[in-house]
């Protein structure tokens, strides 16, 4: 027997984890499985039946279309409920349609007709789809898609991802670190001021994604409105397009060939990347803290670690946010450059390349599902920390500053004098006081000197993150957000 013949009509939810191709569709089913709504061939086909319905509203209410009357509330109410109320039977008939056609869109023409004609047959289906090409169906549906995601399921998972990172920044704000560079001790810094570099570079990508553009176009199979003009030359349709796809909620597009150029989709997949980039960063960062201690991870009960060394508990959650933010920066990084391009008028790489999409926003979101289970299951390891600092040795990461003092004071060659006290060694204080002692210097520089120590030479880090990071928000609110985004 075949394996296909094996696998049951309908499949349990482990069945279908266990056969699903992706792993965003299988092994990590339950963190992607509020995508169905945007990125599922259900919701394509959905927002599909959505536009075309909108449409036929839209030439109904122009006074100039002969062809199809304004149309009462009461029937307008019921034809809106054909997409509102859109079910998994409604689409198998579109596919059943689509089977014969050989063309989804036409499919889901050939539905919205049927469904019209049986809510009031005194209406002319054949305005249905009037004057479209497909592309002004699907482009307007993944404009709608996309904008919908983002701000009802993406920028609320953001935003709790930055959450308890910009936490750590004021938390941690005051609380010494050494700082490495090129991987070498280096002068010392904070906690919450390397914490908050990085909520601040996600807090800056989350107010432009909070401004993107998310353009669509309606006006026909080369764009130019020649089918519509023809039928209707008394309409304004250039007037109506933009108004249409206006009150889509949608920003208009008027130069386009046969498709909309997806410059925005291009746009937006570009903040993306950077998002995921400074989150990638970030888990490295995280990787190395806790693999040199600074930052401890809690047991979990009944957890392994390794499959032989049980005292293990390895960055796991961190590394599983790198690897699929690496996967989704790929998608994200073809898509981007492969939409906006096309073979005059256009080609059918861009349509089913955009299907890709939802699989990179997948990965995505399981990314962000790791992180957030990383940063639970951290905690700062201060003992740690102190350590470094109040070693009696590396003392060398305080050559900085008194190098710079000795600048002020104009003495000679103190960059060079410093460099051949320190350079490669290990240096305790008692060689610092030493050299301090030989100076030439007042008495409050002295004292200053004297005073200096790894812990206390962090500049002006508690005031940076006080005066630019973002502002904690209340977590409460964050997680009732994000369990809304999900559902």
């Amino acid at each position: 027997m075949a394996y296909t013949e094996k696998v049951k009509d309908r499949p349990t939810e482990t069945d279908a984890a266990l056969t699903a191709v992706t792993p965003v569709d299988g092994r990590y089913r339950a963190r992607t499985r509020s995508l169905e709504a945007y990125f599922s061939e259900f919701a394509l086909i959905r927002y599909r039946v959505r536009v075309e319905i909108e449409w036929y509203l839209s030439l109904a209410a122009h006074p100039e279309v002969s062809a199809l009357k304004p149309i009462l509330a009461a029937t307008a109410k019921k034809l809106r409920a054909i997409y509102e109320d859109f079910t998994l039977d409604d689409a198998r008939r579109v596919k059943e349609l689509e089977a014969t056609t050989n063309h989804d869109v036409k499919a889901v023409e050939y539905f919205v007709k049927d469904r019209v004609a049986a809510i009031d047959p005194t209406l002319p289906i054949e305005m249905v789809h009037f004057a479209c090409t497909s592309e002004d169906i699907n482009n307007l549906a993944y404009a709608l898609i996309l904008k919908e995601f983002v701000a009802n399921d993406l920028t609320p998972r953001l935003e709790a991802a930055n959450a308890p990172i910009v936490k750590l920044a004021h938390r941690y704000k005051s609380h010494p670190m050494m700082a490495r560079t090129h991987g070498q001790e280096a002068s010392p810094t904070t906690v919450g001021k390397e914490m908050a570099i990085f909520a601040t570079r996600l807090a800056r990508q989350l107010s432009q994604l909070g401004r993107q553009e998310f353009l669509g176009k309606l006006n026909g199979a080369v764009g130019n409105f020649n089918a519509h003009h023809f039928a209707h030359t008394e309409v304004d349709w250039i007037a109506h397009s933009q108004n249409f796809v206006e009150r889509l909620g949608l920003t208009w597009n008027p130069l386009t060939t046969q498709i909309e150029s997806h410059d925005f989709i291009a746009e937006l997949f570009a903040i993306l990347m950077r998002i995921d980039m400074i989150l990638l960063g970030f888990c490295r960062d995280m990787w190395s803290y806790i693999s040199i201690g600074y930052f401890a991870q809690k047991a979990v009960a009944g957890e392994t670690g390794s499959s032989v060394m049980p005292h293990k508990i390895n960055p796991i959650d961190f590394e599983n946010c790198e690897g699929n933010l690496g996967i989704a920066n790929a998608l994200f990084d073809h898509l981007a450059q492969k939409l906006p391009v096309s073979r005059w008028q256009r080609d059918l790489t861009d349509s089913t390349a955009i299907r890709a999409m939802g699989t990179a926003f997948g990965h995505l979101v399981v990314a962000l599902a790791s992180l957030e289970r990383g940063l639970a299951r951290v905690e700062v390891n201060e003992a740690r920390i102190a350590e470094d600092l109040e070693a009696e040795q590396a003392w060398e990461v305080v050559a900085e500053a008194i190098q710079t003092l000795m600048r002020r004071h104009g003495m000679p060659k103190p960059y060079e004098t410093l460099k051949e006290l320190t350079r490669g060694r290990r240096i305790d204080r008692r060689v610092i006081e030493e050299f301090i002692a030989t100076l030439p210097l007042d008495d409050g520089a002295r004292r200053a000197l004297r005073e200096l120590n790894p812990r206390s030479y962090v500049g002006l880090a508690a005031r940076l993150v006080e005066q630019f990071a973002p502002a904690a928000k209340t977590e409460i609110a964050l997680v009732k957000k994000v369990r809304a985004a999900k559902r």
